[in-house]
Parts: structure tokens; sequence; C-alpha cells
């Protein structure tokens, strides 16, 4: 056998252990595939997909995809991840108060609340990674600081969408015993139910479908983006919430570009106590589906938000902008605004009662 004949069949036997590896590694439970049933009538499916109103490109490059994607791995961003741990302080949520109003960001868009003696859990994701490759997407130093043992009883888990950063199986199996109602965009829900959640307790809507419950009532909200979490793209819907009880208006917008879906928002469902606003994740390549910070500001004065928090930024690098950036934008943005913009540590408690409450800049301290 010639020397050419050897390195080819041992290129070739190389390329098949890869791709029976690979064929076993898609098997995992993580990468099922969900099962979604067509709304009767929606102005947002057509031909087996979900699509935004309006219409948008995911990404407005001239690049294509696999162009973008090399660009996403190895291009060099000055600060795009934080030299040292970043700060935090960690709230023991075992021992809050039941009476307590408040609010904790776990890093990236995973929220606890408690108020009006409900609580909830928005996108929790634990994991040390946020991608379907082993090792990649990996979480900022410090700003994993909660699992799965730190979350009490939740009410109700609120899942976006089923993008990796949002949707996270190893965290899910964590607090699998310790939800009351999930609450997921259409399809959504379906990864829940065949990860062992029972379906009794999923419920799945379009947007402005409501869950009703006693006391309060958890709208799903429109949201400017896109789902799917290998190759194949919007089979399952995305979504923001609103959050409504006797006493207080939340609204949490998800992943989204910036739209006039926010003042219809405003419309339909009032003026809002807390806006919980995507800020981070940008880029001009796609302008459409994330909001830049000043986006974001502009998005609080739509709603007529009380008070802001921003989501989406400080644990992993998704985007090419400095780690910091979403955080001092926004502030900047927020500056002269009606609203009162809060810029809580990881794991710090947020006091809704507590107009008075100050906080750090935090980001500047690197």
């Amino acid at each position: 056998m010639s020397i050419m004949r050897r390195i080819f069949t041992w290129l070739m036997s190389i390329l098949i252990l890869l791709a029976l590896a690979s064929i076993i590694y898609l098997q995992q439970p993580q990468f099922v595939a969900p099962r979604v049933e067509a709304p009767v009538a929606s102005d947002h499916f057509a031909e087996g997909h979900f699509h935004n109103n309006p219409l948008v490109p995911v990404s407005t490059s001239d690049e294509g995809q696999f162009a973008l994607f090399y660009r996403f791995l190895f291009q060099e961003v000055i600060d795009a991840i934080p030299e040292k741990p970043l700060p935090s302080k960690k709230t023991d949520l075992h021992a809050l108060d039941p009476q307590d109003n408040v609010v904790v960001w776990m890093g990236h868009s995973t929220y606890f609340m408690q108020f009006d003696g409900k609580t909830y859990l928005i996108d929790p994701v634990f994991s040390d990674y946020a991608s379907p490759v082993p090792g990649t997407n990996k979480a900022f130093p410090g700003t994993n600081i909660y699992d799965a043992e730190d979350i009490p009883a939740v009410d109700y888990l609120l899942i976006s969408h089923d993008h990796w950063d949002h949707l996270d199986l190893p965290t899910l199996e964590g607090l699998k015993g310790k939800v009351g109602q999930v609450i997921a965009p259409l399809g959504v829900g379906s990864y829940l139910i065949q990860w062992g959640f029972a379906q009794e307790r999923v419920f799945e809507g379009d947007w402005y479908d409501a869950f009703e419950d006693a006391d309060v009532s958890i709208y799903l909200v429109p949201s400017i983006h896109f789902s799917g979490r290998l190759l194949t793209r919007n089979r399952t819907l995305w979504s923001g919430f609103a959050i409504l009880t006797e006493k207080r208006k939340v609204l949490y917008s998800g992943d989204t570009g910036y739209g006039e879906h926010f003042k219809e928002i405003r419309e339909r469902l009032g003026a809002f106590d807390l806006a919980i606003l995507e800020d981070g994740q940008y880029n001009e390549n796609w302008a459409h589906i994330h909001m830049s910070p000043e986006q974001a500001a502009q998005a609080a004065q739509d709603v007529d938000a009380k008070a802001v928090l921003a989501a989406h930024n400080s644990k992993f690098k998704l985007a090419h902008h400095a780690w910091y950036d979403p955080l001092e934008r926004i502030s900047q943005a927020s500056e002269g605004q009606e609203y009162r913009m809060m810029t809580p540590l990881i794991g710090e408690r947020v006091n809704l009662d507590d107009d008075t409450q100050t906080f750090q800049d935090w980001w500047r301290q690197r």
C-alpha cells in the first residue's frame, strides 16, 4: 500500500470515528427536537415556522453564516472577557422573609423574584457553559455563584425561548422538584416535558396569551428574535413576559430587538412598575434582534417603567463588545430619565419597596 493511500485510509478512519462520535453525542437529551402544535390562527406562523412581526432578517451582514461564526469565535475584542473575577453579593434565597418583595439578578438573563406572595424564576442557567459545544461560551469568572440547591420552591418558572443561554438542561434537572408551574412560548414547554416535567404543570402560549392563577396573570408578550438550539431555526416561539398582580406590574423583555411592540405592550397592559430589559450581546450585524443600550433606554420609556434592570449581560461573551459596555452605556442613556436605573451586583438583593436603595457603578471598578 502506498504512503498516500495509507494517509487517505487513516484520514477516512478518523472522519468516520468523528462522525460516529457526533451522532452518539447528539443523542443526548439536551438535543431533543421540540414538539410543536401549530397555532390555530397566528400572524407570525407559516409553513411550520414562527417569524417576527414585522419580518426582519436575523443578520444584516454580507458575510456568510460560517464566516460570521468564525469571526465570532476568533476575532479579538478588547475587554470582551474580564481580566479578574467579577464582584458579587450572594443573597441567601432560602432565608428570605415570605413577605419581602425582592428581585435578585443571577447574571445574564437569570432573575429570581419574590413579590406579593409568589416566587418567580426567569431563564435560569447555572451551568459553566451555555453552548452545545463543550468548553465554549464559558461563564465569566465570578459570575456563576448560584446553583439549583440555592433556589427555594418556585411558584412560576418562566422560559423565554430555547437558546442555550436561556434553556439549560442541567439547571432544569436540578430544579425539577421545586417548580410549581412552567410558563413558556409555543413549543418551548415541550423540551421540559421530554425532560421529565409533568405535562399538566407546563403552560405554553402564543403572544398575549395569559396564564391566570390566583391573584396573578402572566402574559407572554411579543419580542423580535429567533429560536433554535442547533441548525434548524424558528420551530418554537420566543417571547417576553408581563407579570400582573393587584399591586404590581413587571415586564421581562426576553431577547429582543427594539420595535413598536413595546408601545403596543404598554397600550394593552398599562404602565410597568419594573422593566427588566435586554441590554447586551448587540452588534451592527444583528441589530434587528438585539437591542443596543440606548434602545433599551427608549424601550423603558415606551412602557412607562418606573424602574429598570438590565439583562443579557456580564456573564457570557456572545457579541463583539467589551463586557462592561452594556451597563456603562445604559447608565449614561438613563441619566435624566423619569425611570430609576438600578445596577445591582450579581446576587445582590433589590428591594422593590425601597425607592431609596442605591447601587454601585461596580463595572467601572476594574
